[in-house]
């Protein structure tokens, strides 16, 4: 299985090309600019490194969510074009649970922490099965306060609302992990394999039932229902 992933739901973006369970391919953007100024032309440049064109592919799979809401609207639109084209199944995965993939094997509980912006973090908690990161909680959209209150040592951390945390985190000591750089923010790769094991099993949606993950709506939403 040929697929393409885009993540998109943070400023650290990128796209992966996987075939079956080997990675050919993957850009990561750090985006100073906007996502649609770049994703459209990443995809081209890592087909073309790769030596594929879209018609190659069987898949495609997408974050969705929590995340920026622009940048989730950048990412699940050029999915959803590439699908409706090349009449493709979608793989929606969540970003925390991408995040989460990460670090298989962990010794202990993993706990992804995006920014939401707004006074609000996005998390949960996972723990390596054996086989994959399993969720312990909900998604959540929680002040930085109260997140830091549900975590109990030992824990590994991870993400960019980690920053936003900080000044609830001291009580659990040594006991609170950062993970390195390389692996603490969302990856494309992880995307696409989760996105890929999820497609095996059957779990691809149609380009017109993709939807992004929201925790809580949108700024604009907030405008309209305010009249």
């Amino acid at each position: 299985m040929k697929l393409l992933a885009v993540e998109s739901a943070t400023l650290s973006g990128g796209v992966a090309l996987l075939d079956d369970d080997r990675l050919l391919g993957e850009i990561t953007l750090n985006i100073a600019i906007t996502h649609s100024e770049r994703l459209m032309s990443a995809v081209d440049r890592l087909f073309a490194d790769c030596g594929l064109a879209p018609a190659d592919l069987d898949g495609l799979a997408v974050s969705v969510g929590p995340g920026s809401f622009t940048g989730l609207r950048v990412g699940l639109a050029t999915v959803k074009a590439l699908a409706m084209a090349l009449d493709l199944p979608v793989a929606p995965v969540p970003t925390l649970d991408a995040l989460a993939a990460r670090l298989p094997f962990a010794d202990a509980p993993v706990c992804p922490i995006l920014d939401a912006r707004k006074g609000e973090v996005y998390l949960s908690l996972y723990r390596w099965s054996g086989s994959g990161m399993e969720r312990q909680w909900d998604y959540l959209a929680l002040p930085p306060e109260s997140a830091a209150a549900r975590l109990e040592a030992p824990v590994i951390l991870l993400g960019d609302g980690i920053a936003a945390c900080c000044p609830w985190l001291d009580r659990l000591g040594a006991g609170a992990r950062v993970a390195p750089a390389a692996q603490r923010m969302p990856s494309a790769a992880a995307v696409a394999l989760l996105g890929r094991a999820a497609l095996v099993a059957g779990g691809g949606v149609s380009a017109e039932a993709l939807a992004p993950l929201y925790l809580r709506p949108s700024e604009a939403e907030l405008k309209a229902r305010r009249g």
